[in-house]
């Protein structure tokens, strides 16, 4: 004990990883204001005129592509497959500036905030784990040289990932199991207590800023029994086709390798395909009278506090918009857009079988499809637990994350290994 506590820099260590976490938690606080903000200056613009989308929207989206190629290439997308290729142990350290660091940070704040102002369908979830792991690796720089042998650059990563999620969802639990699931892969005892340290630390933070409240809310669901097999295991069905075919859509436009004259304009002229992008998106908002704008967080609660259904064709234009979105090249995450999207499933099961157990089966679609398109099954089970406070579902909500991830397997590689390996292509490794 003598020799534990007379170590200074060990705990000069532990006070440097403790402080970064509590900024990283702080950041992802600024990073959720500015975006709310921001949508809601595009929601005032579009109250004031129906048809000012159609010419904001591109415009704001190409401009965002333009200054994402100029000045933060490594911001594009969700800011998850930067992360996972950061961490590949190959990758020479010199190489690590391309997908975390502290200017991408601040380039994925402005620039995901500014996606949300021109109103396109995208999450703030992906990019916060960016976010906070590029501020959390900023430790390295002020560890001591003892401390910096048991706290890596692989641990820092995990652990502001992690953080990053458990700040954005107010989800512990899932940060915890993101760290292991999508991003360590396994559970790392060297640094268990590092990661939980952050996680807990971004946790409180967010809690502080936004109060100890479930992020849609208490669903109310009734007594669960066979009535909910049929329908139920419709929506596992449906979600993990749908999320399967999400994630396989993804990943294809993503590689930019397809015949069709989208794929050709994005890689000949990328801030033209990025205005046509958003010009559809703009059409889609509109036709849906705002309902598909943004990340879906307004239509997802309503549906789980049951005092909202939403139109039968609502998934499929979330759907659209969410891939274009994603498509056009903007910094984007899809997972408030999938819960929304597989939300919509969830309430068009529910219709097909006459309002049967609506708030159940909403709750299943949000992890069915957010499962499936993620083939994280664990962490998209949790996450929805948490922010639904659905312990009373806790076995129907992971058999049917369980069953619609199998069969997105099936469709589809998984998103984020597939996307991080196309990161590390601009490493010169792909």
């Amino acid at each position: 004990m003598r020799v534990e506590l007379s170590d200074w820099q060990l705990w000069s260590g532990r006070v440097v990883v403790v402080t970064l976490a509590v900024l990283a938690g702080l950041t992802v606080v600024v990073f959720t204001w500015l975006s709310e903000l921001a949508f809601d200056a595009f929601e005032w613009l579009h109250a004031l005129a129906w048809w000012s989308p159609l010419i904001w929207t591109p415009l704001c989206t190409a401009a965002i592509v333009w200054l994402t190629r100029r000045y933060a290439a490594g911001a594009a997308g969700s800011g998850i497959p930067q992360v996972m290729a950061a961490l590949d142990p190959a990758l020479p350290p010199e190489k690590l500036g391309l997908f975390v660091s502290l200017r991408l940070s601040l380039a994925k704040v402005v620039l995901t905030a500014g996606g949300l102002l021109a109103g396109l369908s995208l999450g703030r979830e992906g990019p916060s784990v960016q976010i906070a792991a590029g501020v959390m690796l900023q430790a390295r720089r002020l560890l001591p040289a003892r401390a910096s042998v048991s706290i890596n650059v692989h641990g820092l990563l995990v652990a502001g990932g992690a953080a990053g999620i458990a700040a954005a969802f107010n989800t512990p639990l899932a940060g915890i199991m993101f760290a292991i699931e999508e991003l360590a892969r396994a559970p790392e005892q060297r640094n268990s207590g590092l990661i939980i340290t952050a996680i807990v630390l971004g946790g409180l933070v967010a809690v502080s800023a936004h109060g100890n409240a479930t992020y849609f809310g208490v669903i109310h669901i009734g007594s669960l029994g066979m009535g909910l097999l049929l329908p139920g295991l419709a929506v596992a069905l449906l979600t993990g086709i749908a999320g399967g075919l999400f994630s396989r859509l993804l990943i294809a436009s993503t590689a930019g390798t397809g015949p069709d004259w989208m794929s050709r304009l994005r890689a000949r002229r990328p801030v033209l395909f990025s205005a046509v992008c958003g010009a559809v998106v703009a059409v889609i908002g509109v036709v849906t009278a705002g309902a598909t704008f943004g990340s879906g967080y307004a239509p997802t609660k309503a549906m789980v506090d049951g005092v909202a259904t939403m139109p039968v064709m609502y998934a499929l234009f979330k759907f659209l918009a969410t891939w274009l979105s994603s498509w056009s090249g903007v910094p984007a995450g899809i997972f408030a857009p999938s819960l929304a999207i597989g939300a919509a499933l969830g309430n068009d099961v529910a219709l097909a079988f006459f309002h049967t157990q609506a708030p159940a089966l909403i709750a299943l679609g949000m992890v069915g499809f957010l499962a499936a398109a993620t083939q994280a099954p664990l962490t998209a089970f949790i996450i929805v637990m948490e922010m639904v406070d659905g312990h009373a579902m806790v076995l129907s909500l992971m058999a049917c994350a369980l069953v619609a991830s199998m069969l997105a397997r099936i469709i589809s590689p998984p998103l984020y290994p597939s996307l991080a390996r196309m990161q590390l292509g601009r490493a010169g490794m792909g």
